[in-house]
C-alpha cells in the first residue's frame, strides 16, 4: 500500500520556503495531516497554473529521499518528474 509518511510538516515548511524564495506565488490547500490529500498551487513567471503534490513512497528513488515532490502544469501538457523542493520549484520557475 502506498504511503506519504514522507510529506511530514518540515518537509512541507521547506517546499513553502523554496517556493517563496523562488519568488513563486503559492498556497496549499491545508491537507498536511492527509499528505495524501495535499496539494500545492503554483502560478509560474508567465502566469501558468502548477499542481504540486508528494510522491507516492514507490516513486521517491532510494538513492534520494530528498526527492519526494511532483509537479504538473496542465497547459503544457506536463509532469516532472519525482525532484526535491529545490529542484521542483526551478523546473516552474524555468519553464518555458
Amino acid at each position: 500500500m502506498a504511503s506519504f509518511d514522507h510529506a511530514t510538516p518540515e518537509r512541507c515548511a521547506q517546499l513553502g520556503r523554496t517556493l517563496t524564495a523562488a519568488s513563486l506565488a503559492w498556497s496549499d490547500n491545508g491537507s498536511q495531516d492527509t499528505p495524501q490529500c495535499l496539494t500545492y498551487t503554483v502560478t509560474d513567471p508567465h502566469g501558468r497554473t502548477w499542481q504540486i503534490s508528494p510522491a507516492t513512497n514507490f516513486q521517491i528513488p532510494a538513492s534520494n529521499a530528498a526527492q519526494i515532490w511532483q509537479a504538473t502544469c496542465a497547459e503544457l501538457a506536463t509532469t516532472t518528474p519525482v525532484l526535491s523542493a529545490r529542484k521542483v520549484a526551478q523546473q516552474i520557475k524555468d519553464a518555458p
